[in-house]
């Protein structure tokens, strides 16, 4: 068993998918992008963060695994949206249009951090403003990274996807059974 430093159901889903055995850990962090830090730098800090939190909150070694997913355009990191009008914003943003979306998987394990990244590109459709607007009435962008959710509604956008489904979900599957396997966790058993 491993636990999962996250509150995530998407996460959940997806480890559940391929056969973990794992607890959740709901670890509270600070977010915050510092000065000059690249999207790759910044999610890459936040799995790692989790990752080293959800540490101090058991005490078994067991293997810690934390993800953290974000999009990014233009160089730019676009964050959850607040409220609706900041989703209406950030739909509009990326319609017509690809981005990037960059999902890192940390796997603490007796102190020791294994990171990987995975990148997607996404691209939109054109979007109508009516569609926009009933997406972000659903209220199912409200806590996704970049403001939609590509196993919901928000599926009906994307033209393209080069990359991880799972990735741009939440937790990228095949790195994640990477690290697993590195520390001895069976991925798929049966």
């Amino acid at each position: 068993m491993i636990y999962l430093a996250s509150s995530s159901p998407r996460r959940a889903e997806l480890l559940t998918q391929i056969g973990i055995e794992f607890k959740c850990l709901p670890v509270e962090i600070d977010e915050s992008r510092r000065d000059s830090e690249t999207a790759d730098q910044y999610v890459c800090r936040m799995a790692e963060t989790k990752a080293r939190k959800g540490e101090s909150m058991v005490s078994t070694a067991a293997p810690i695994l934390a993800a953290d997913t974000i999009i990014a355009i233009d160089g730019n990191i676009v964050g959850k949206p607040a409220d609706h009008r900041c989703c209406r914003s950030i739909l509009a943003q990326l319609s017509g249009r690809q981005h990037a979306v960059l999902s890192a998987v940390a796997l603490n394990y007796q102190g020791e951090i294994k990171l990987r990244v995975s990148k997607s590109r996404v691209s939109f459709r054109v979007l109508e403003a009516i569609e926009i607007e009933a997406y972000c009435a659903s209220d199912e962008a409200l806590d996704k990274a970049g403001a939609y959710a590509i196993q919901g509604k928000a599926a009906v956008f994307i033209d393209h996807l080069e990359g991880s489904y799972s990735s741009v979900m939440g937790l990228p599957l095949f790195e994640t059974a990477e690290l697993l396997k590195q520390v001895g966790v069976a991925v798929l058993k049966s």
